[in-house]
């Protein structure tokens, strides 16, 4: 019996991001159409298939009927789009911004060679190790090798630092400029605090720049695994330490492990450690929370803080406690707090140990 065999579906190309910074702000709206022109034709001899970014300097000037013009010229060839900016960061923010959305984690870079060093750096700055790209060699015109660059004597064109640090000033100034998303920042505080003494305070989700869905606004984690890049939560950092009040150089937060280790600080640093605890001044100890429960104590007269990351089960603990409670549970705490050390031994505790204390 004859008949056709069904086709298997085929997977989706990777994105292509076509850096064309070696052009120069400068070049004219011709010579980058036509350069576009050549770059489209190689893409299509090396078999690149997926959505094209043309990623290219645009002047302070730049018009946006240039950018109309490129983008016809772009649609007709059924390949993309033109992502422009003053600076590189602001390109290729924009660019990870349209991956994120699609949920692309793989991509193809193709970029001059020239360019291929500093350009791995700015990809690092910006991209987890969750996404994988390769950086390949973009063919260039013998005309195009004598543009000049955008990171040479330019008056019109940004100034891009090929080393790691400019980079970082870039990136960190382009953050800066971005607004807040999903509302204000706002931080709660405990009544049961003296704030005269201790700032402290626990936050929301709005009023970062973090725009992943999964991750809300103010995300003050990064991590190999997420999207969200360092220098986005070193940004979303510096909002909350202007808005709370605090030196972010200043900062330690909770590395965690889900279990019952804590720095002291002042005494060697443990690997990982869900307590911190200290009597310095200056000094900002911070525990992350989601399903599992941020604590904070505080001892007024002492002058000694802490913060945990509770865990599950001493979660599980503190939500089956009658209402009525709670209180004297904390009032049990609050004199063990004589030191950094005793402190230290609360969080220390094995959970059944805890259990039993409740």
């Amino acid at each position: 019996m004859a008949g056709h065999s069904a086709s298997r579906p085929q997977s989706p190309k990777t994105p292509v991001l076509i850096d064309m910074w070696h052009l120069g702000p400068e070049v004219s709206n011709s010579e980058l159409t036509l350069s576009l022109l050549e770059v489209a034709e190689s893409i299509h001899t090396k078999n690149l298939g997926g959505l094209w970014y043309f990623m290219f300097c645009r002047a302070p000037d730049h018009e946006r009927k240039d950018k109309e013009q490129l983008e016809r010229v772009l649609k007709d060839l059924y390949c993309g789009e033109v992502m422009g900016a003053e600076t590189y960061a602001a390109t290729l923010y924009a660019v990870k911004q349209k991956l994120d959305e699609n949920g692309v984690e793989k991509f193809t870079v193709l970029v001059s060679w020239e360019r291929k060093s500093l350009v791995r750096k700015y990809m690092e700055q910006l991209f987890t190790r969750l996404y994988q790209y390769e950086l390949i060699e973009l063919p260039m015109s013998s005309k195009e090798k004598h543009l000049k660059k955008p990171w040479e004597s330019s008056k019109a064109g940004p100034h891009i630092d090929p080393e790691v640090e400019g980079i970082q000033k870039e990136i960190s100034q382009f953050l800066e400029s971005l607004p807040s998303l999903k509302g204000d920042l706002a931080i709660l505080k405990s009544s049961l605090i003296p704030g005269h003494i201790f700032l402290h305070g626990f936050t929301t989700r709005t009023g970062g720049i973090s725009y992943v869905s999964t991750l809300s606004s103010l995300n003050l984690f990064s991590s190999s695994k997420r999207r969200d890049p360092p220098a986005v939560v070193k940004e979303n950092l510096r909002r909350l330490a202007h808005v709370a009040g605090f030196n972010p150089e200043m900062y330690h937060s909770i590395k965690v492990n889900h279990a019952s280790d804590v720095w002291v600080m002042g005494q060697p640093q443990p690997e990982s450690y869900d307590g911190i605890v200290t009597n310095q001044r200056g000094i900002i100890v911070a525990a992350p929370g989601a399903d599992c429960i941020p604590l904070v104590f505080a001892d007024p007269v002492k002058k000694v803080c802490g913060a945990a990351h509770s865990g599950n089960q001493i979660s599980v603990v503190l939500t089956q406690l009658p209402k009525h409670d709670k209180p004297s549970v904390v009032k049990q705490m609050f004199p063990l707090l004589e030191a950094p050390t005793a402190l230290a031994k609360i969080f220390s505790l094995s959970r059944c140990r805890l259990k039993l204390i409740y």
